[in-house]
Formats: structure tokens, sequence, C-alpha cells
């Protein structure tokens, strides 16, 4: 699936008039994150499960990771993150008309994560609702936002990516449990009119792509509908990299492409921030100074839907993103599923 702000004649059949281009284009007001207070070191881990500092650190990069506390919730940092980036924007709820929280570890099974949300933020219009597509989830919710923005459903919208990955964790495999951490971070994408410049502030096209094939190699062993529990998370490592490397790449390629625009144009790689050797190996495959990627792993670990958003509000608010810059948010996840979002600062 691919959304561009540049999509005159593109996919135009003969005897048919060319594809309109969209008259808005949707532009990143606000932004916010929220992290559980708890940081577990590698040290701490070690005291529970066969493992090391040294050991974490050479195989993944991971220092530490937040995790919350009991009775903290997805949507608890949801909420937080959202305040946020509301405040930043100079808004309230009432102005947003869409939210779209992506997670794969919701507070419940009915109702979803994002209507607790709206209700805290007291959005009361416009259409909540969640997005499940793992490490993925952020740029696809970034992806259905622009679109419901472009075609006129929306004008103002949030989007989450939330985990509590803690409570899917089995903290006996300790080739697993280190990797993951809890966070959220948010978006706020409002539509302005779009003049068709690649130098426009705003996204400039989103990228999807999914394949069940790979659909065991990130997965919980357990389903509300198979074994009636929430089960825990298992993963093909060695596959997992081989993909992610590959995928990241040409999902960003992909933007690139799409927008007439070259890697040396990119000031900005903010990948999925699934392990360090990921991120530094797609940074590398791109040809992009490693000073231009955004690595927060190493502090966050895993928090799928949650990196990219987590990422980019520390890179925005340290001011290492400045107007103008041209950023390139690219992930992957379990599916599996992966895509990219180009974004004009």
């Amino acid at each position: 699936m691919t959304v561009s702000s540049h999509s005159e004649t593109a996919g135009a059949a003969p005897g048919r008039a060319p594809i309109a281009r969209a008259p808005f284009r949707s532009r990143v007001v606000g932004y916010g994150s929220a992290l559980p207070q708890r940081r577990v070191t590698n040290h701490e881990l070690a005291e529970t499960v066969d493992t090391s500092d040294e050991w974490i650190v050479q195989r993944s990069g991971i220092r530490e990771r937040r995790i919350a506390a009991v009775g903290e919730t997805t949507a608890d940092l949801s909420i937080a993150a959202a305040r946020h980036a509301l405040e930043r924007a100079g808004m309230t709820g009432a102005d947003l008309d869409l939210l779209i929280v992506a997670t794969v570890s919701p507070d419940q099974t009915i109702p979803s994560t994002a209507v607790r949300v709206q209700a805290a933020l007291e959005m009361n219009q416009g259409v909540a609702f969640d997005v499940k597509a793992a490490c993925s989830g952020f740029v696809y919710g970034l992806s259905i936002a622009d679109s419901m923005m472009k075609c006129g459903q929306a004008r103002t919208a949030m989007v989450i990516g939330a985990e509590t990955l803690s409570r899917l964790v089995d903290w006996t495999d300790r080739a697993s449990c280190v990797l993951f951490g809890d966070g959220a971070g948010a978006m706020i994408l409002r539509a302005e009119p779009d003049d068709g410049s690649a130098e426009q502030p705003g996204l400039l096209s989103t990228h999807l792509h999914s394949d069940g094939r790979h659909q065991d190699k990130i997965r919980t062993d357990g389903g509300v509908s198979s074994t009636g529990t929430i089960g825990q998370i298992r993963l093909e490592g060695r596959e997992v990299f081989l993909h992610a490397v590959i995928n990241l790449s040409a999902a960003a390629d992909e933007a690139l492409a799409a927008n007439g625009l070259s890697r040396e144009d990119i000031d900005w790689l903010i990948p999925h921030q699934a392990n360090r050797r990921i991120v530094e190996t797609v940074g590398q495959q791109l040809h992009i100074p490693a000073g231009k990627v955004v690595l927060t792993v190493d502090r966050h670990a895993n928090t799928s839907a949650a990196s990219i958003p987590l990422a980019f509000d520390e890179a925005a608010s340290d001011g290492r993103i400045k107007p103008g810059d041209l950023v390139m948010l690219a992930a992957m996840g379990g599916g599996f599923t992966w895509g990219s979002a180009l974004l004009r600062w």
C-alpha cells in the first residue's frame, strides 16, 4: 500500500482521467512520549535468568529497559504521551477528530485502547480505534490517518504507538526476555493545503507491506480464540534479522523513489528500534552516516509500536531534527509487516 502526495497520474487506466492529487498534506504539529518510571538494567536481569550485561549488549545493544508498574496500563502510557503532544501543539482533546492507537498489548480485548484514551482526553467527537501491526503499527497508523485526512474524513489526527510488552514476555526465556520494554509515543497531524512540493512540511508519502507466509517468525503462543490465553512472545531471531534488514532498506528506498529523492537527501533515519545490530545495519545498507541514525534501543529496548514515536520525540525535543529536515521512518514487525513514512519537518 502506498499513499503519496505526488500521485497525479499514477495508476490511471487508459481512457480514464488522471487521479487528482489529494488537496491536503498531513503536517506534524505535536508530539510527545511517556515511559514508565521503573528502569530494569541488564545486571538486574542477570540476577533472575542465566545472562549477563556483556552478553545482552553484544547481542542487542540494550543496556536497560522501562517496565510498567503494577496496574500501569497501555492506556495509561498512551494518555500521558497524548497529553504531552497536545500540550506541545497548544490543543485539547476537543480539537481531535481521529485517534488511532497502534498496539499489540491492549488493556482489554473489548473495548479498544483508543476509546479509553479518547474518553480520558475528552475527545467527544470523531472516531477512535486500535491498529494491530506489531512493530510496524505506528507507521501503519500514520498511513491510515494520512489517507483519511487526504480524503476529507478527518482534519486533525493523533496517532499513538503504545505497548506494555512486559506482560507478554516469558521472563524465564533468556533469549527473548532481555529484548523488550514498555512505553508510548504520540504524534498529532493536521491537514493543510498541499502545494505538491517535496519541500513543504508534512508527510510526503507512506508505504505499507505484509507477507503472511512469515507469520510464525514473531508471534505469541496464545490467543482468545485459540488457547484462551494471551500467550507469550516467541521469535526466530536469525530469520527476523535477515528480513528486517532487507525490508526496512527496501521500504526506505521505495519512499525516496516515490518522491524523486535520493538517500543523500535523508537528514535523519528513524528505524524501528528492534536491536542495535538491525538499526546500524539498515543505516549501513542505505549508506547513511551513523550520526544521522536515531538510536534509542540501548535505553528503551524494543517497545514494538512505541519505538518510532519514542525515538522521534527524543530527537525532535533535543533539537537534532530541525525545520526543513527530511526524516525517514521505517518499521518491520510480526506478520511480517513492514513499511515506511517520509516526513518533511
